[in-house]
């Protein structure tokens, strides 16, 4: 995908402060310091556009980013990080909930799994929830440079036994930009009726 342009569009402490434009929408969903800031950053090769901090629980809001003038990603704040109090983490809950269920331009949410330690208990109930309401998804294995490429590959033939997927799940890699390339193909049937920038070839 060749990205041209690409801003924070909205960030939103509930449903009212959605944005109000219908465009299509790739949410970003995963445990609390998993990588999703990292991931989107590399995919529209930018260093800091969504901003990435190494303690977990940062991500507090729903981060709308406008891409392309076309579509947008939806950076969901993390789960699972326990010192976060238990009020906050409701909190969050019922805002990921509400955007997931009611968002009527969500096309697909990426699934981001550390691939070094597999999916946790939280990851697999938003797996189940996403399947019960048949909301499309996409299992990105991430810090794949952090292990040997066969123990990367028989990691990812255990994360699709674990969450009982139909297809081996995307590594991914900021250092190497491994598998960039794979995963914009895979999404790019998400944004079909909207953006219609070109792919670029590579990993």
């Amino acid at each position: 995908m060749k990205i041209k342009t690409a801003e924070l569009l909205e960030s939103a402490a509930g449903a009212s402060q959605f944005p109000d434009i219908i465009i299509p929408e790739i949410a970003f969903a995963g445990r609390s310091n998993v990588g999703k800031s990292t991931l989107i950053n590399s995919l529209l090769t930018r260093k800091n556009l969504v901003k990435t901090s190494s303690t977990p629980g940062k991500t507090r809001l729903i981060n709308f980013f406008l891409i392309n003038e076309g579509f947008s990603f939806v950076d969901l704040p993390g789960y699972g990080f326990a010192r976060v109090p238990e009020a906050m983490r409701q909190k969050w809950r019922d805002l990921i909930e509400a955007y997931l269920s009611r968002r009527k331009n969500l096309r697909g949410v990426v699934l981001i799994i550390d691939i070094r330690h597999g999916p946790t208990t939280q990851d697999l109930q938003l797996k189940s929830w996403l399947d019960f309401h048949q909301r499309p998804m996409l299992v990105v294995a991430s810090k794949s440079d952090k292990l040997s490429r066969g123990k990367c590959a028989s990691k990812l033939q255990l994360l699709k036994k674990e969450m009982e997927l139909q297809q081996l799940p995307l590594p991914h890699s900021s250092m190497n930009k491994e598998g960039r390339g794979q995963i914009w193909k895979a999404l790019g049937p998400w944004l079909s009726s909207g953006e219609k920038a070109e792919i670029e070839g590579g990993s």
